[in-house]
């Protein structure tokens, strides 16, 4: 069974407190004030989410001159996004999120195609926020690789 829901432009983005790959919580309402990049991937240390981190690993700079701050949320274990951090040099929080709760309230969690086979799993999604915590732009199903480009051609970077 598919779970409906999507978030778009306009909705308030649901908080949330994960611990990050140092062992730290991280806290969706502490950025307030700031704008938020959060992003959604399947899994840590995967040719196409290594692609996709290292890009925003890339882009930090030119979306930290804009006001963005970027948060990968995956279901993997704390010490695999340490692991990940360190291999891949990434200096973003890596948020866990192993009961899926978060990936539930942002519509990332649900059915797929997958080399032509309808399976459940994580959307790889995208999510742009306001310096108050609303949407102001929603992507689901993105691609890994080209991604982080398309994103900073959307947001004007």
């Amino acid at each position: 069974m598919t779970d409906s829901l999507r978030l778009a432009a306009g909705d308030t983005a649901p908080d949330f407190t994960l611990t990050d790959q140092t062992g730290n919580p991280v806290s969706l309402a502490s950025f307030r004030g700031r704008k938020v990049v959060v992003y959604f991937y399947p899994a840590a240390m995967t040719p196409g989410c290594t692609t996709q981190a290292c890009d925003f690993r890339d882009s930090l700079g030119s979306l930290g001159a804009a006001g963005y701050q970027v948060l990968g949320v995956s279901k993997d274990t704390q010490a695999k996004l340490a692991q990940f951090a360190e291999n891949d040099h990434l200096t973003f929080p890596l948020l866990s999120d192993e009961d899926l709760a978060v990936h539930r309230a942002y519509g990332a969690w649900g059915e797929k195609n997958l080399y032509g086979k309808i399976v459940t799993g994580v959307l790889r999604s995208t999510f742009v926020l306001d310096e108050a915590g609303q949407i102001t732009l929603a992507l689901y199903n993105v691609k890994a690789t080209g991604h982080v480009a398309s994103l900073r051609k959307k947001l004007g970077i």
